[in-house]
C-alpha cells in the first residue's frame, strides 16, 4: 500500500512516537488527522505538518466514533491507523508501608493503553470493512506495545499488563479482519527519546542508552515512524508484533 493520497489517523499524534509518525506520513503525502487530548500541542503539530487535529479521548466510545466520521468527511475514509496514545506512570503493587496500589490507578493505565487501542481500531475497521480496496487491501492498523510486554520492570505491572494485552490481541484481530483485507500489526519499541525521556538529564539518557546492545543509544522517534512506513508498504506483514529495541532485554529494575 502506498501512503501518498491516503487518509491516516494517528492517536497520540501531538508528540513523541505519534508526533513523529504523523509528521512522517504527512511528508509521504498522507492526509493526516491527529487524535490527542492535548489540544495546544495537537493543533500546533497539525498546523506544522499540514494535517488536522481532533481532541479525542481514546476511551470515549461515542467520541472516537464521531471523530473518525468527522475526519472521513474531510479526508475520505482513513486507510491507515496508528495507535500511539498511551500512558505509563510507574507504580508498585504495594508501597513501603504495605498498602496496595489503588485499583483505579491500575485500571486507568489498562483502560487507556489497551481498551483505548481496541476502541479506536474496532471503530476504524467498522468504517472500512466494505470500502473499495486499495490494491489488494482495504487498510492497515498498527498499534504500539512495548518491550515491557515481555520484560516488565518493577513498578510496571499495569503498564506491562496493558502492553501485553495489545500484543495478545494482535493475531486474533488480524485473523478476523483478514477476510476484509485489513492488516493488523503491532510495534514494541524499546527505549526511545520520547518527551518522558527528554525530561531526564543528559547523564540519565546516556546511561539508559548504554544499556542497548546496538546501537547503544536511545531510539529516535523518526525510527519508529520509519517502521510504520515499512509495515504499510509490505502486505505480507500481518498479525505480528515487531520488537524495535536494539536487542535490549530489560533488567528487573
Amino acid at each position: 500500500m502506498k501512503v501518498e493520497g491516503l487518509a491516516a489517523i494517528v492517536t497520540g499524534g501531538a508528540s513523541g512516537l505519534g508526533g513523529a509518525t504523523a509528521e512522517h506520513l504527512a511528508k509521504l503525502g498522507a492526509k493526516v488527522t491527529i487524535f490527542d487530548l492535548n489540544a495546544e500541542m495537537g493543533e500546533a503539530h497539525a498546523a506544522k505538518i499540514g494535517g488536522r487535529f481532533a481532541k479525542v479521548d481514546v476511551t470515549d466510545d461515542t467520541g472516537v466514533a464521531n471523530a473518525i466520521e468527522e475526519a472521513e468527511a474531510v479526508n475520505g475514509k482513513a486507510r491507515i491507523l496508528v495507535n500511539c496514545a498511551g500512558i505509563g506512570p510507574p507504580q508498585k503493587v504495594i508501597d513501603r508501608e504495605g498498602n496496595p496500589i489503588p485499583l483505579g490507578d491500575f485500571a486507568r493505565i489498562v483502560n487507556i493503553n489497551l481498551i483505548g487501542s481496541f476502541n479506536v481500531l474496532s471503530k476504524f475497521a467498522a468504517r472500512i470493512y466494505d470500502a473499495e480496496p486499495v490494491g489488494e487491501e482495504r487498510g492497515v492498523i498498527i498499534s504500539t506495545a512495548s518491550v515491557a510486554a515481555y520484560e516488565g520492570q518493577i513498578g510496571q505491572a499495569a503498564y506491562s499488563a496493558s502492553k501485553g494485552g495489545v500484543v495478545g490481541m494482535t493475531i486474533p484481530i488480524a485473523r478476523e479482519l483478514a477476510r476484509y483485507g485489513i492488516r493488523v500489526m503491532t510495534i514494541a519499541p524499546g527505549l526511545f527519546l520520547t518527551p518522558l525521556m527528554e525530561s531526564f538529564t543528559k547523564e540519565v539518557q546516556d546511561a539508559l542508552g548504554a544499556q542497548v546492545p546496538f546501537p547503544s543509544r536511545l531510539g529516535h522517534p523518526a525510527e519508529y515512524a520509519q517502521m510504520v512506513e515499512s509495515i504499510i508498504a509490505n502486505p505480507m506483514l500481518n498479525g505480528e508484533t515487531i520488537r524495535l529495541d536494539g536487542a535490549i532485554r530489560m533488567s528487573p529494575k
